[in-house]
């Protein structure tokens, strides 16, 4: 279970309790040693991606790349389960980004009113730093921001606190005096060796399937053999009980069990509606456009019109529940509401919030700072007016999704890793729902994925190879 705490007011996650309560264990060969003159036998632990030298398609094969050496006296080497963990260290947020020193007073009283008030009669306000004062002119947009969050602001602090004192009461969070300077050494994150958007993007030279050819792949037991064409053109299945490792260009991931993935851009999104299911939950985690994406080049975005070119009616299930995340910019929230939905024939149902602490309960950015704010949206929805299937099951009715709800979790170091959704919605989702995440970049047991990133946080690297056991 994620969820550590639940009250009136939201829920108290542990993303990576989740991830780890997933059953990583992968079926590898014991690797035994071999002459150069043995036969070696390949296992289908892995996808792996490769070209020829002249730059044409090699075979794509299901394997780690690890070799099957058979024994002396004929017989079968063996196998051992290998099990794998999410690193600790990418969790251990202990001290906040940044520290609150200028607006520790506002933060106390009511600093966002006021620096609302000020900046709406003379549309710029003075804050002090250490080496000078500087006037700052807001625009309108900002101006929309400090409104907003005037008007959340009791929520967010009334829920959030409730949830806080639970976790400290039962241990899961800590006092700010204990364990505060093991938090103190820099996180080593590994280097994104392999561009999986870039090879979304040389994916699209390779010659087109047909309608039959992009049907799901299915990742069974034994041994198979995969085109490299597949990979990027099909929907990935893994239908085994144990995770699969693969390997693409030289990187390799993790493969959740019962985890279904589409790695692709939003080009070449048809394979996930030829893959035959219409889904009860979609969750949309858009790559919005915004200033600091421009100047840091850190992942490509997308215009309003493309997100509302994403074919979310023909994969919606009759009274679909639709979450789009949504950053705290007031033109990304209206656009959701007031024309993303509508064009989807969504209804609007309720505003969540999720809200980002440390392990000590404090916020990760000051409430108030006019920057960066601890919190993040969420907007949920349900698909109307598609007729139902006649089904020999009786219908079951869900309750909607109560408005005005916080989740409240430590983040991850690694950016926009967004907390699991799964148990904190399955009170209003039909049981054993189709589930969907577009923008994915990791995946879930049961869910589907898609993504010109979706295998992103599942890279070996940020799991640790635990004490192989028999």
């Amino acid at each position: 279970m994620s969820v550590v705490q639940q009250l009136s007011s939201g829920w108290l996650l542990d993303h990576f309790s989740f991830i780890n309560k997933i059953n990583y264990q992968v079926r590898q060969p014991h690797q035994l040693p071999h002459s150069k003159n043995e036969s070696t036998h390949v296992r289908s632990d892995c996808l792996q991606l490769a070209t020829t030298a002249s730059g044409s398609s090699a075979p794509l094969t299901a394997s780690d790349a690890i070799t099957k050496p058979e024994m002396r006296d004929g017989g079968d080497c063996g196998t051992f389960t290998q099990k794998y963990a999410f690193r600790s260290d990418l969790f251990n947020i202990v001290k906040p980004y940044i520290t609150p020193v200028v607006h520790e007073e506002g933060r106390q009283s009511n600093g966002g009113e006021d620096m609302v008030d000020a900046a709406g009669k003379g549309i710029s306000v003075a804050i002090v730093g250490k080496k000078r004062k500087r006037s700052v002119v807001f625009n309108q947009g900002e101006l929309d921001a400090m409104e907003y969050h005037t008007k959340i602001r009791e929520l967010i602090l009334d829920g959030s606190s409730q949830l806080i004192q639970e976790g400290l009461k039962s241990g899961f969070l800590y006092q700010l005096s204990e364990k505060r300077d093991k938090g103190s050494e820099p996180i080593a994150l590994p280097l994104d060796s392999c561009s999986l958007s870039g090879l979304c993007d040389l994916a699209k030279r390779l010659p087109p399937l047909s309608e039959m050819g992009q049907r799901t792949l299915q990742l069974m037991e034994e041994d198979a053999s995969v085109a490299e064409q597949d990979l990027f053109s099909r929907v990935i299945e893994n239908n085994s009980s144990f995770s699969k490792m693969i390997t693409l260009m030289g990187q390799k991931y993790l493969l959740p069990p019962k985890s279904s993935f589409l790695l692709s851009d939003i080009s070449c999104i048809q394979p996930l509606l030829n893959c035959g299911k219409m889904f009860d939950v979609i969750v949309i985690d858009p790559p919005w456009q915004n200033k600091s994406v421009k100047r840091s080049n850190r992942y490509s975005y997308l215009s309003p019109l493309q997100i509302q070119q994403i074919p979310v009616p023909q994969l919606a299930a009759p009274d679909c529940l639709v979450i789009t995340w949504v950053t705290n910019r007031q033109r990304h929230l209206r656009f959701v509401r007031d024309e993303l939905y509508p064009s989807w024939s969504v209804e609007t149902l309720a505003e969540w919030h999720w809200v980002k602490i440390t392990k000590t309960g404090e916020f990760v950015f000051p409430l108030d700072s006019p920057h960066k704010k601890p919190y993040e949206g969420l907007i949920l929805g349900r698909v109307q007016g598609k007729a139902i299937l006649p089904s020999s099951c009786p219908e079951v009715k869900v309750p909607p999704p109560p408005d005005g709800k916080v989740i409240v979790s430590v983040p991850c170091a690694l950016h926009s890793h967004k907390p699991p959704l799964a148990e904190v919605l399955k009170d209003y989702i039909k049981p054993g729902g189709e589930c969907l995440e577009l923008f994915a970049r990791s995946l879930q047991p049961g869910w589907t994925s898609w993504g010109n990133e979706v295998l992103k946080f599942q890279h070996v690297d940020y799991f640790v190879a635990l004490e192989p056991g028999c």
